[in-house]
C-alpha cells in the first residue's frame, strides 16, 4: 500500500506515518488536551470580554467614536485567534452571523430608542435579537456548509468569531449613524 507524505493511518494503538510507529494518544491524553484547550479558550474569551467592556464604556461620552472603536475591537478579537493557530477563514461563518445579528440589532435598538426612549431601545434590542439570531443563523449555516467544509471549527474560533462579528456589525451601524449626524446620547 502506498502512503503519501501527508497521509497518517491509525492502526490499533499506533499511528503509521512514513513507516514510523508513533504511540497514539490515550483517552486520558485526549481528555486532558480538550480540558486544556477549553481552559485557554475560555480564558481568551473572558479576557476579550473584559477588554471590550472597559474600552467601549470609556468611549460612551464620545458617542461619535463608538462605532469606530467597536470596529477596532472586532479586529483585535480576530487577531487573538492567531495565538491558537486558527485560520480566519474557519471563523467566517461566525463573523457573518455576528455582523448580521448585531447589525440589525443595533438598527432596531436605535430606532426603538428614537421612537420610545429607553423602553423602546430595550424592546427593540430584545425583539431585534430574537429576529436576528434566526436570520443570522441561516447565513452562518450556509457559510459553514458552503465555504468551510475542510476547516476545523473550534470552541474559541466560534466564540471569538461571533464576538468579532457582533462588534463589527454594531460598529458599522453606529459609525453610519454618526456620519449621518444622529447623536447616540
Amino acid at each position: 500500500m502506498y502512503i503519501s507524505d501527508r497521509t497518517i493511518l491509525s492502526y490499533g494503538f499506533f499511528n503509521l506515518s512514513k513507516n514510523i510507529l508513533i504511540p497514539s494518544p490515550t483517552q486520558n491524553d485526549t481528555i486532558y488536551s480538550m480540558r486544556k484547550n477549553f481552559f485557554f479558550s475560555a480564558l481568551n474569551v473572558l479576557l476579550l470580554c473584559v477588554i471590550v467592556f472597559f474600552v467601549s464604556t470609556s468611549f460612551v461620552a464620545y458617542s461619535s467614536l463608538v462605532g469606530y472603536v467597536l470596529i477596532f475591537l472586532s479586529f483585535m478579537c480576530l487577531v487573538s485567534l492567531k495565538l491558537f493557530y486558527i485560520k480566519i477563514s474557519s471563523v467566517i461563518p461566525d463573523v457573518v452571523f455576528g455582523v448580521i445579528d448585531n447589525g440589525i440589532l443595533a438598527i432596531m435598538a436605535f430606532v426603538g430608542g428614537e421612537v420610545a426612549g429607553v423602553a423602546g431601545a430595550v424592546i427593540g434590542g430584545v425583539v431585534g435579537n430574537s429576529i436576528t439570531d434566526g436570520i443570522a443563523g441561516l447565513f452562518e449555516g450556509y457559510w459553514a456548509e458552503r465555504f468551510t467544509p475542510t476547516d476545523k471549527r473550534t470552541i474559541v474560533g466560534s466564540a471569538v468569531g461571533k464576538m468579532a462579528g457582533c462588534l463589527l456589525g454594531a460598529g458599522v451601524v453606529l459609525s453610519i449613524v454618526s456620519i449621518l449626524g444622529y447623536s447616540l446620547n
